[in-house]
C-alpha cells in the first residue's frame, strides 16, 4: 500500500497510508497530515488515487505546493518524490505499508511544532535560529507563530497581499521583487525590507517611502500596523495570526 511519510529533521514524525480515501494535508487539526505551521492554509493539499495513479492536488493554498523543486496545481507522484508544503517535507512510498496506521474512528495527529521546541533547549534554540535565517518572524507567545505580512491597500499590484518569508523583500517592478509594481515608469527597486535578528528594516531604493506619512532616507524599523506608501502604492504591515 502506498504511504506517505511526514519528516522532521530527517525523522519521520508520521506515517499514513493512501487508500481510497484522499489523504489531506493543511493546518486545519482534521486533516489526514495535520502541520502546526501558519505558512500552511487550513487545507493545503491532498493525496488520492486516481485511475491507478497516486495524484497530489494543490487546494488554492497561499504558499503552494511543491513536488521536489517544481511548484505544481496538480501532479502524479512517483516511488521516492517528496512533497514540500512550506519547510515540510512528506516523502512518498508508492509501494509499502504505513507502520503507524490510524485508529478506527479518529485521526492521529502530528505533534505541534511548538510541543517538539520544548523537549530541549539546545534544540529549540537551533530551531528558532533555523526559522530566522528563513525569513519567518518566529512568536511563541500562547503558542501562536505570527507571519509578517503586507496588505495592499491601494496601487498597482500583482497581489493584492503577501507573505514575507525571505531575507529581503524588494518592491519593485524588476522580476525579482516579492512585491511586483505594476504600470509604467515604476522603478525596478522602489524599496525594500531587510529581516534582521531584531525586526524588520524598510529601506529606500530608486524611491523615498514613507511610513505613517514620513519620509523615510535611511533604514527605519517597522512595526505591527504601520502603512508604507511608496510609488503610489499604499501598504499595511503587519503580523498575521
Amino acid at each position: 500500500m502506498a504511504k506517505l511519510s511526514l519528516m522532521f529533521e530527517n525523522r519521520v514524525v508520521k506515517e499514513v497510508p493512501v487508500g481510497s480515501v484522499p489523504v489531506g494535508i493543511g493546518r486545519a487539526p482534521d486533516n489526514d497530515i495535520p502541520v502546526d505551521n501558519l505558512a500552511v492554509s487550513n487545507y493545503h493539499a491532498r493525496v488520492y488515487f486516481e485511475a491507478g495513479k497516486l495524484v497530489v492536488e494543490d487546494l488554492d493554498s497561499l504558499n503552494g505546493t511543491f513536488v521536489n523543486d517544481l511548484r505544481i496545481e496538480r501532479a502524479t507522484l512517483h516511488d521516492g518524490d517528496s512533497i514540500w508544503i512550506g519547510k515540510h517535507h512528506i516523502k512518498v512510498d508508492a509501494t509499502g505499508e504505513a507502520s503507524l496506521a490510524l485508529e478506527s474512528g479518529r485521526k492521529a495527529s502530528a505533534p505541534r511544532i511548538d510541543e517538539t521546541m520544548v523537549l530541549d533547549t539546545k534544540e529549540r534554540r537551533e530551531l528558532l535560529q533555523q526559522a530566522a535565517a528563513l525569513g519567518e518572524r518566529s512568536q511563541f507567545a500562547g503558542g501562536r507563530l505570527k507571519m509578517p505580512s503586507l496588505a495592499v491597500l491601494g496601487g498597482k499590484t500583482d497581489r493584492r497581499d503577501y507573505v514575507l518569508t525571505n531575507k529581503l523583500t524588494v518592491i519593485g517592478k524588476s522580476a525579482l521583487a516579492t512585491v511586483r509594481l505594476t504600470g509604467w515608469f515604476k522603478p525596478e527597486v522602489a524599496a525594500q525590507i531587510n529581516h534582521r535578528d531584531d525586526g524588520y528594516f524598510l529601506g529606500p531604493g530608486d524611491k523615498i517611502p514613507t511610513v505613517n506619512g514620513v519620509p523615510i532616507h535611511g533604514s527605519t524599523r517597522l512595526n505591527d500596523g504601520d502603512l508604507i506608501e511608496v510609488c503610489g502604492v499604499r501598504l499595511n504591515f503587519y503580523f498575521r495570526e
